[in-house]
């Protein structure tokens, strides 16, 4: 339950076109749902602004399933990361509507939302290869309703590519940066914009990143400011961090007015 639902619910309640017990039947979950295996966090957006979010490695088809089946009851977008074929096969008998995206690996009930203004997230992968973990980030903050714009296989090996994209990068309220090997494009990137940057390193590279060590290490000793990093391969915790900064900050005009 968001707090628009519940804002509704309570003023039907005092018009008295809902009964205070089936208003309280539709809170008996509130403010998480015990299924034996999972405690589901229903109170979640209400306290942090968006839902809980399902990550389904380490649970089994069912689980996911009926983890995601209960939260889309409660209303609203219900989604899960790291997500099989298997999940999502799970998923659709109980959720016949059910999307879901191969590359992110992500399953999502109900329609993707509006972003609620024009502001976006920069978007960037130093590879194609870096796609997955970046399409994670993209689709997870469009679906909390964020406008994304991909940029796509733009590292350092051609630095040209990113240059042809300063204006639209320029025009960012928050940056996130995707990048395996060596990691170095954060920190390009931060010493280019004069807004935040969300650093994701991935496993993406040869024997020598580490699975992705290597470029979290980079991107911890950025030389750039204002670069945050996240875990390795944690496409959602970027666009969640991402998400949570437009939703706490406004973007001034060029004339200094909002």
């Amino acid at each position: 339950m968001n707090e628009d639902a519940l804002r509704e619910l309570l003023t039907q309640v005092r018009a008295g076109t809902v009964g205070l017990d089936e208003a309280l039947e539709r809170l008996r979950d509130l403010p998480f749902e015990d299924i034996g295996f999972a405690h589901i966090d229903h109170h979640r957006q209400l306290r942090c602004g968006f839902p809980e979010v399902v990550f389904a490695q380490g649970k089994t088809p069912e689980q996911t399933a009926q983890i995601l089946a209960r939260l889309a009851a409660a209303g609203g977008t219900a989604l899960a990361t790291r997500a099989t074929p298997a999940h999502f096969a799970a998923a659709q008998v109980l959720l016949p509507s059910a999307q879901y995206y191969e590359t992110a690996r992500i399953i999502a009930t109900g329609p993707k939302p509006e972003p609620v203004d024009n502001r976006y997230i920069a978007l960037l992968s130093a590879g194609t290869s870096d796609m997955p973990v970046a399409e994670e980030a993209a689709l997870t903050a469009e679906y909390f309703g964020v406008r994304v714009e991909r940029i796509y296989d733009v590292g350092v090996a051609g630095l040209h590519r990113l240059l042809s994209h300063a204006q639209q990068i320029n025009g960012a309220t928050v940056v996130i940066v995707v990048a395996g090997m060596e990691g170095a494009l954060a920190s390009v990137v931060g010493g280019l914009v004069s807004v935040p940057v969300v650093a994701v390193p991935t496993s993406v590279g040869y024997g020598a990143s580490f699975n992705g060590l290597a470029p979290l290490l980079t991107m911890l000793n950025s030389c750039a400011a204002g670069v945050a990093v996240v875990n390795i391969d944690n496409g959602f915790g970027a666009a969640y961090f991402a998400s949570t900064i437009l939703r706490t900050t406004s973007r001034p005009t060029l004339g200094g007015k909002d």
